[in-house]
Parts: structure tokens; sequence; C-alpha cells
């Protein structure tokens, strides 16, 4: 295996500030040429093929859109812009459209001036990291230039939000959600017309708010990121249950009637849960990641099923649930995959998965989340000027062993760096919310004086 670090790619796609280095026009022109010469080469080679682009509404996608199909354009490959678009709706449309492959210029749930590259394969699924890797070498490389060959062309997907709408909706009843009030907060990003034409599909009444994107407001106090708002909005209107994205819509927030957010934790528990008693949860297995909490696997252990752990991402979640033929994953951050219906991250699929669930139940959603008993749990985000391995920052070390002892087999400590941002997460996780709170406060403050910006 290529034990090469990739530079460019984090775990979901390329991603920066707009406009400076690797996500220049110049740049990235290159690298739809990159991408085209590595994802089209030998016998992937389609006669003529083509490659559907999505994005959010940051004003930099106008720009980075049109250097990317400029590069593929050049390499012989068509283009088909969806235009703005949740991002798990190019990776259907990539697989259902029989497409080379699919982009997605986003940065998620980062501010405007931010932005992002990633890839779905023709499957629909994200790239593997070698395949990331060889796309970056190729963009890194310095090579003469190419005779010209054939030239693509770039045309609009006209209906690409009928398409991605009918997806959702399909093989639902259209009174699914009858008597459902749902306050939804769409972010003024990919979802500010499909989410909420999706679930007045399945019969709600929708009320959606932060859907007037300006290129410039995309999460700007809204959206996934800023919980209270989802919050303030149910207990405003009454809403049975409140909805919230993120800019791409790849991941969801819930807030129950009661205007309290659930984290992805509780709503994997309840997903879980539901799916072992219907015996539709395939292999009886939830996968998740490192960053949720104990009480999940106890959830899931107690109803008869059992839970796998993956790095932090949602690619990893996906490429575990491939491997073990599993068909539900997820992050507490909100993204889950409900891989019978698609290959990412879905936000509005999974919105209606999850009040399916709470419609078939007949109870409210602050009822059904108390089957998660949490552990105390404790994060802290520092900010990094480099990302050294963390064995030897001396300090931060020491405390870590020093936590873990203590805490022994009730609790654990988890480090890792953003692959996205320059940031350091801990995670402190036992029975003692006083003793892990003063932990955690004392790693974090050793990393800000050893590694800190």
């Amino acid at each position: 295996m290529n034990q090469q670090k990739r530079v460019l790619f984090g775990t979901d796609g390329i991603r920066g500030r707009a406009g400076v280095y690797p996500l220049t026009a110049e740049t990235v022109l290159k690298l739809g040429q990159a991408a085209a010469d590595v994802l089209l080469a030998g016998d992937r080679l389609q006669d003529w093929p083509f490659v559907v682009i999505g994005k959010d509404t940051r004003q930099s996608g106008d720009m980075l859109e049109a250097a990317i199909a400029a590069g593929l354009n050049s390499r012989g490959v068509d283009v088909r812009l969806a235009g703005v678009i949740p991002t798990p709706a190019i990776a259907q449309m990539t697989a259902g459209l029989k497409a080379a492959f699919g982009i997605v210029i986003s940065a998620s749930h980062n501010p405007f001036d931010d932005n992002g590259i990633k890839f779905f394969g023709p499957d629909g699924y994200k790239l593997d990291d070698e395949v990331e890797l060889a796309i970056e070498t190729a963009l890194l490389t310095e090579t003469p230039d190419r005779e010209c060959g054939p030239i693509g062309r770039t045309s609009a997907l006209e209906d690409a939000e009928e398409r991605y709408i009918h997806f959702v909706t399909h093989g639902n009843e259209p009174d699914l959600f009858k008597g459902l009030t749902i306050a939804l907060d769409a972010a003024n990003g990919a979802a500010c017309r499909t989410s909420s034409a999706i679930l007045e599909a399945l019969g709600a009444t929708v009320i959606t708010r932060h859907n007037q994107p300006s290129g410039l407001n995309i999460n700007r106090d809204c959206g996934c990121t800023h919980a209270a708002v989802i919050e303030a909005m149910v207990k405003e209107i009454g809403a049975h249950v409140g909805v919230s994205h993120d800019g791409d819509a790849d991941r969801v927030l819930l807030a129950d009637e009661k205007g309290v957010v659930l984290d992805g934790d509780e709503l994997m528990a309840i997903a879980a849960v539901s799916m072992l008693a219907e015996g539709t949860l395939r292999n009886e297995t939830l996968v998740t990641t490192v960053m949720s909490n104990a009480g999940l696997d106890e959830a899931v252990k107690k109803a008869g099923g059992k839970v796998v752990r993956t790095n932090v991402g949602d690619r990893y979640v996906v490429e575990a649930m491939k491997e073990g033929d599993f068909n539900f994953g997820g992050e507490q951050s909100g993204h889950f995959i409900f891989r019978d219906f698609n290959t990412t991250g879905d936000g509005i699929v999974s919105a209606v998965q999850l009040l399916r669930i709470v419609q078939q139940s007949g109870k409210p959603l602050s009822e059904l989340r108390k089957m998660l008993e949490r552990f105390p749990q404790v994060q802290r985000n520092v900010r990094v000027s480099q990302k050294p391995d963390l064995a030897i920052v001396d300090s931060v070390y020491r405390l870590q062993m020093e936590t873990e002892e203590a805490l022994g087999a009730g609790g654990r400590v988890l480090m890792r760096y953003s692959g996205t941002e320059p940031l350091l997460r801990i995670l402190v996780e036992g029975r003692d919310l006083a003793y892990i709170e003063s932990q955690i406060d004392k790693i974090a403050a050793a990393a800000r004086d050893e590694i800190g910006e």
C-alpha cells in the first residue's frame, strides 16, 4: 500500500480559502485536468465521457466551477452543470446518469470565504485515499504541454433539482408526514429549495428560514453549527420538529417538539434500535466513529445489535459499511448514511428516514431520545500553527497518559487534528464530569502553549 501522505486532500476533499492556493482558478483548472488524466486513464476511458458538477451558494463557486470545467473540457470531457444542489444529489446523479465521475464545489459548514472541491466515483462513492493521492500527484507534477486533442463542452443539467426531489420522495407515501409541522433552517445553502419541496411533497407543513442565499451568508448565524437557531424556531412556531442543514446539506440536525436539539448519537440510537426491531439493520450492526459516546454502544447492544467504530470522517464510515456489508452508519456531527438509499451522507434522506420512525412510533422525539444514556463527554478545539505527531509533544502526551490511567476502562482521551481546519480536536469521556472537565482544560492549555497559533 502506498504510504505517501496527501498534501492537498483532507478528510473531505480539498478545502481552504477561495482565491488562495490551492483554490485559485489556475490551480483548479489543472486539478480538472489531473482528475481526468487519473480517473479516465487506460481501460476506464469512455468514448466521450461526461462529468456532473454541483455547488453550494458561495460567491466563489462560479469561479471554481468555471475553472474545473475548463480543465475537464481541455481533456475532452463534457461537463453537465447541476447548479446549486446538495452534495448528496451529485453522488446520486453521478451513479444514476452513469457519469464518469462527479464533483462538488463546497466547503460544507465553513464560512462563505472558504470553499472546497470533492469527487465522487462513477458508483457514487467518495474516492479512496489512494485515488486522491494519484490526482494530487498528477496535479503537483510538472509535465510537458500536451498536443491538443478533443475538446469537451459544458452545458446545464436543467432538471437537476427535480431529479433529486423525485429520488428522495419516490417510494414514500405522499401523506407520510400529514399533520406534521416542521421548522426548517436551510443555512442559506445548497438545500434552500430542495428540502422544503421534499418535505411538503410528503405532506408536511414546512416553515423555512435562512433560504435567501446572497453568496455571502451561507452558514452565517444559521444552520447545523448554530443549534440555538432551530431550537428558537421550533419554540416560536410551535413545530412538531425542527430540521437544520449545513451549507451543502450532507448533514442534518433535528430538534424535538420542546425545541431541544438532539445530537448525532441520539439520532443514531433511535434509528439503529428501530431498524433492529424492524429487522432492517443489516448484520445487526451500526457503524460510527471514535467520537461517538460509549452510551451508544450500550443502547445498541441492549437492543440486540453491535457497533463498529472507524476513524473520524463520513468517508471512513462508508468504507467500513461497504467492507462489512452494513447499511446504516454515521457521525456524532450529523452525517448519517442510510446506504439503502444513498452512497454518502444525505441530510434530507436522513431527515425523512428519522421522521418516518418518529411518525410510526407514535412518540415524540423528546421521548425517543431517552433510549440513549450518555457517558459524560467534553470536547475542546485548539487552533494550531502546526500539526506534529502528538506523541512528541511532551506536555500534552504526559497529560493524556495521566488522564487515561485515571479513567481506566470507564473512559478515554481522544485527540486528532482536523483534516479541513487548523484545529486540534480533543475529547475526554468518563463517568466523573468534574474530573474530565478539569483534565481537558489542562490538555487544551498545554496544546495551546506548545503548538497553538
